[in-house]
C-alpha cells in the first residue's frame, strides 16, 4: 500500500499523517519524497516510536477534534487504515477534507468475499489479514464496505479522485478491479472537496 500512497504524494509536500502509528509511513515518505510531515497519534508508545524516527508528532485524539489545524494547511492529509477505528468517522472525514488540499484514506473492506464466507459458515465475526482482531479486542469500531464509504463521500460532497482496490498483500488483480466490493480487501482513496 505504501507504493500507492507514495505515487499520490508530490515530492516536497506538506503532509499530515493522522493515526500515524509508529511513524513508519511518514518516515519513509520523508526519506523517499522529502516531505515535510507531522504525525498525529494518541498512543504514547506510538509517539515515542515516531519521535525515535526523528519525526514531528503530536499526541492527540482525533475523535476529540482537529480544530488546531487550519483550513487547507496541508498539501495532503493521510489516514491509513485507521478511519474505521474512529468513534465519529463522518465528522473526521469532513475535518480531513477541510485541513488538506487533497487527502488519502485507506480502509479495510468488511464486505469482501472472504469475510462474507467466514461469517456465513462460522456464524462468527471474520478475521483476515486486513481485519486481524477478534471481535472483542478489535480497535475497529465502524467497519464498512467500499460501497458504504463511497456513499458517505457522496453524501458529504467529497469527490473521489482516484481509488486503488487491493488484496491485503498489496496486489491488484482482475477480480479486485472487476468486482471490488467482493474481492478487494483494502481500498485506498484519493479524495478532495471543492471549497
Amino acid at each position: 500500500m505504501f507504493n500507492i500512497i507514495k505515487e499520490w504524494i508530490p515530492e516536497g509536500s506538506h503532509v499530515l499523517d493522522l493515526g500515524c502509528g509508529d511513524g513508519t509511513v511518514l518516515a519513509n515518505l520523508k526519506k523517499e519524497l522529502n516531505v515535510n510531515g507531522i504525525g498525529v497519534d494518541f498512543e504514547e508508545k506510538n509517539i515515542q516510536l515516531s519521535l525515535a524516527k526523528g519525526l514531528n508528532v503530536i499526541e492527540q485524539d482525533i475523535d476529540l477534534g482537529l480544530e488546531n489545524f487550519e483550513n487547507k494547511s496541508f498539501d495532503v492529509v493521510l489516514m491509513s487504515e485507521s478511519f474505521q477505528t474512529l468513534k465519529k468517522p463522518e465528522i473526521a472525514l469532513n475535518e480531513i477534507i477541510r485541513i488538506g488540499n487533497e487527502s488519502i484514506v485507506s480502509i479495510p473492506n468488511f464486505a469482501n468475499l472472504r469475510c462474507r464466507i467466514q461469517l456465513f459458515i462460522t456464524g462468527k465475526m471474520p478475521i483476515s489479514s486486513a481485519l486481524p482482531h477478534d471481535w472483542h479486542s478489535t480497535p475497529n469500531l465502524h467497519l464498512c464496505s467500499l460501497k458504504d464509504f463511497e456513499e458517505l463521500c457522496s453524501k458529504s460532497d467529497i469527490t473521489i479522485i482516484e481509488k486503488k482496490l487491493i488484496k491485503s498483500s498489496g496486489e491488484t488483480t482482475f477480480l479486485t478491479r472487476s468486482f471490488p466490493n467482493l474481492f478487494a480487501e483494502i481500498a485506498v482513496y484519493k479524495i478532495y472537496k471543492k471549497s
